[in-house]
């Protein structure tokens, strides 16, 4: 396991002391509070009680509208990934419940675009052990495992050791969606386009996979999303054209007509606030700026 070491640098170095031995309650709070900006995921219930009386740490939907199961490894002892894989088959048999939580909590709006087919768990602890990481891969099961450490009272770090992706899971509801509103399934369209615009998408998804191990593909219904612990790029394809929408600020981009565009106030799918239209292999080749900026910048 890598051994991650902050210091602070002034007159002198100085080595500041880290703790993770145990995740406390205050900790599970903060994160509750702040899980959109640590991990893209609208937080829903502490402490949800299951019908079968078990009891799941947190609940939430991330920003490809997935449920997300989160659960904290407290003791060394503590066998949190099969603990969480109990509750996501729970979930999964129980989707009315979650969804009447989701519309009483967020609104209609949010219960009416939840996609089932990539639902995750997110497991936080000190540590994880190499059999942790070894199980998760044999797992078809869409699994984040994240160390936090915390330095002095004001510095949280989160390491991100695994991200598992699953093989998508049929949702029906979100086919009846996509079927209500005539538009394509991702695959669907992928398989329709040019055999041209089909070769580029490969080869951009070969580039963003290689950024690092952290990068992880998401193949939902409608879009594919490329993240680390958050989305970075949310892909579409179209008849004429590959579609990007980046993690990035439009304001600090200079906009170029008919490649990059601000959709801060546009409706897509996907998450992104900048959007870049790709054609052609040069567009890609001026596309990998923007793709290794939103990279470095989450």
């Amino acid at each position: 396991m890598s051994d991650i070491k902050l210091f602070k640098i002034d007159d002198k170095v100085e080595e500041l002391p880290a703790k993770w031995a145990t995740l406390e309650r205050e900790l599970q709070t903060l994160i509750e509070k702040n899980m959109s900006v640590f991990f893209g995921v609208n937080f829903l219930k502490s402490e949800y009680t299951t019908s079968n009386g078990g009891r799941i740490d947190s609940l939430g939907i991330d920003e490809n509208n997935c449920p997300v199961i989160f659960e904290y490894k407290r003791a060394s002892n503590e066998n949190v990934i099969n603990q969480g894989l109990f509750y996501l088959d729970w979930l999964l048999d129980h989707k009315a419940d979650f969804e009447l939580l989701v519309m009483n909590t967020l609104g209609k709006e949010f219960s009416d675009k939840l996609d089932w087919s990539m639902p995750r768990l997110i497991c936080i602890a000190g540590d994880f052990t190499k059999y942790d990481e070894y199980a998760v891969k044999q797992i078809n099961r869409n699994i984040d495992l994240i160390r936090y450490k915390k330095f002095g009272e004001k510095l949280l770090m989160f390491d991100l050791i695994n991200s598992n992706v699953a093989t998508a899971i049929k949702d029906t509801n979100t086919e009846k969606v996509v079927k209500q509103s005539t538009d394509k399934t991702f695959d669907e369209q992928l398989e329709t386009t040019s055999s041209k615009l089909r070769e580029l998408y490969y080869s951009l998804r070969d580039y963003v996979l290689a950024l690092g191990d952290d990068v992880t593909e998401n193949k939902l219904k409608l879009y594919s999303a490329f993240k680390k612990i958050k989305n970075i790029v949310c892909v579409e394809v179209r008849m004429k054209s590959i579609m990007l929408y980046l993690r990035l600020s439009p304001e600090d981009i200079v906009l170029e007509n008919g490649f990059t565009r601000d959709v801060s106030k546009v409706g897509h799918w996907g998450t992104g606030d900048l959007e870049l239209t790709i054609k052609n292999a040069k567009d890609f080749e001026k596309a990998k700026e923007y793709i290794d900026k939103a990279y470095e910048m989450n």
